[in-house]
């Protein structure tokens, strides 16, 4: 039902702050509601919060969570699936009450899909959300204050989003998106680290003309300086071990079939385990970038948009968790997660783990996207294992 709320017929396309998040924060709101002295709110980010209390007044908070936003043309399960969970999780508990306090969190933004900016809603959350961001426009000219305020919001709230007092820790339910455990037979792992992002914007510009009377000798294609530069970052990637580097977008300008492309942007996505390789294969990309626009005689500009380090996850959240799995009589795996998530960002705030469940095919942000029962079942007992163990590790 949820994944119906979408910006386009057919598909799941839900960006941040867009109208079918407003229906997907009622019915949230609602479920919430209902479930035994739970309280939803929304905060000025736009983030969902479902307040469980604990057993006493004035208890700390172990927050649960994952993010509502998707990609174009999405699948069902990324990132929503750990809310819906959670408040699954909290519904079985029917009324039970523990030292500590919890609090479900649907963050506004992870994908960035709408500003080019990822993570809106946990840096927020985790008090990292730089307010110049606030001026960032999307493709219609709105920025980021915009939107919040065209959403019921109040950008200049936005401190009243950060988390404050003391915290068990942070929780994210979320499918592997890869094909990992599907090739082990597993339900489920449990992340040790998360990989670091490099995220630019290249820009190419040179001069647009007639395609028919232009000579090639004369042309300051830009489109064509780009593609050389992305066959760059391919070789790159395939002769630098565990690097990946995506260019997941590409607009030409004027972008006729007439026309010699005058500028083209487009977007860098670099991810490695270790910091200094992401860093020196970005490094490289750009001298490259510099080269070919030397040469073509174009101009580029190398705006970067997101420079996350690799996080390890916190040990003893993992140790409960690896604990839980066993519990709930599933084997214990743990892997690394190739994918940022919002527990990278929660993670510089409180301590964080991931519990990831199994992706058929190891599909991800496309509609076949899936999840098997089993594995939702045997989340939804890890997590109800996770709690008591924390009571003891909290005791």
């Amino acid at each position: 039902m949820l994944a119906e709320y979408s910006q386009e017929r057919g598909f799941t396309t839900r960006p941040f702050l867009s109208p079918p998040m407003q229906l997907v924060h009622r019915d949230l709101s609602a479920w919430m509601n209902g479930v035994v002295g739970m309280r939803a709110h929304i905060d000025p980010a736009g983030n969902i919060h479902g307040f469980y209390p604990g057993s006493s007044t004035d208890t700390p908070r172990l927050f649960i969570g994952s993010h509502l936003d998707t990609v174009p043309h999405a699948g069902a399960f990324d990132g929503i699936l750990g809310v819906v969970l959670g408040v699954a999780l909290l519904e079985m508990l029917n009324g039970e009450r523990f030292p500590f306090s919890i609090e479900l969190v649907g963050f506004s933004d992870e994908e960035g899909v709408r500003f080019g900016v990822p993570f809106i809603g946990s840096r927020a959350f985790a008090g990292t959300f730089d307010e110049d961001l606030l001026a960032t426009l999307d493709r219609d000219g709105m920025s980021i204050a915009d939107a919040i305020k065209a959403y019921g919001l109040d950008p200049e709230a936005l401190a009243g989003a950060v988390v404050d007092g003391p915290a068990v820790g942070y929780i994210e339910f979320h499918i592997e998106q890869g094909p990992v455990l599907e090739a082990l037979d597993l339900p489920l792992g449990v992340v040790d680290a998360i990989v670091g992002q490099t995220r630019v914007e290249v820009t190419f510009n040179g001069s647009a003309g007639h395609a028919g009377t232009t000579p090639m000798p004369a042309r300051r294609d830009a489109l064509a300086g780009a593609a050389e530069w992305i066959g760059a970052v391919e070789r790159e990637a395939r002769c630098t071990p565990g690097l990946v580097a995506t260019v997941g977008c590409i607009k030409a300008v004027p972008g006729a079939s007439n026309v010699i492309p005058g500028a083209c942007a487009t977007t860098l996505d670099v991810r490695h385990a270790r910091d200094e390789v992401r860093a020196a294969a970005a490094a490289r990309l750009a001298e490259r970038a510099h080269e070919i626009a030397a040469r073509r005689g174009l101009e580029f500009v190398w705006a970067p948009r997101l420079e996350q380090p690799a996080v390890s996850m916190d040990l003893s959240l993992v140790g409960a968790l690896e604990r839980a799995v066993r519990l709930a009589g599933a084997p214990v795996y743990r892997l690394s997660s190739g994918a940022g998530h919002d527990a990278m960002i929660v993670a510089a705030r409180m301590p964080a783990a991931m519990l990831f469940l199994r992706s058929p095919g190891g599909i991800s942000h496309h509609p076949d996207e899936a999840v098997l029962e089993h594995d939702v079942a045997v989340a939804l007992e890890t997590g109800r294992h996770v709690l008591h163990e924390l009571v003891r590790d909290w005791s």
